[in-house]
């Protein structure tokens, strides 16, 4: 995976299923550098302080690996999700896990899906299949993803502006 940027700049986009999507994301020049597999994010907070400050730490299984995410409040925007996005591996996940519990850090969702990663120059494409429905993540240069979004066909009406923890609680999963 490429390094993340301190900025994500996203835009998730509802599909009828993944299957279809990949020989046209093959047609613009991704290639898929993970195979679809299952990821298990975990949500943690402390006391709802970080939900009320519209922030997210997130620890992700994915791939082989174990990452931990912040993310900040979003940057209004009418299309693509803008905000601030810290990002490391971690070596040991039990051993971060328990970090967490001892700062007084408590796992408030847990959220399963498979995602498959493409990727291309100047954008990262996810295949995503939830227990809600499939998704198409485009994350890089904004411009770049609005012209991703229109090489495979997709219109704007398609952008789904919630994010994952927010689709979960949605349908009652959170």
């Amino acid at each position: 995976m490429k390094p993340k940027s301190t900025v994500e700049t996203e835009l998730k986009l509802r599909i009828p299923a993944t299957g279809p999507f990949r020989p046209l994301l093959e047609a613009l020049g991704f290639q898929e550098v993970v195979p679809a597999q299952a990821e298990l994010s975990v949500l943690w907070d402390r006391e709802g302080s970080l939900r009320d400050a519209g922030s997210a730490l997130r620890t992700r299984r994915f791939a082989g690996r174990t990452r931990l995410t912040w993310k900040g409040p979003k940057v209004p925007d009418a299309l693509l999700k803008i905000r601030p996005e810290f990002e490391t591996g971690i070596e040991d996940g039990e051993a971060l896990e328990a970090i967490l519990r001892a700062l007084g850090f408590e796992p408030v969702m847990r959220m399963e899906k498979v995602r498959a990663v493409w990727e291309r120059a100047e954008l990262e494409a996810c295949l995503d299949e939830t227990p809600f429905g499939c998704y198409l993540e485009l994350e890089g240069d904004p411009q770049a993803i609005r012209a991703a979004m229109e090489g495979v066909g997709l219109a704007p009406d398609r952008a789904e502006t919630r994010s994952y923890p927010e689709l979960y609680r949605a349908h009652g999963l959170g």
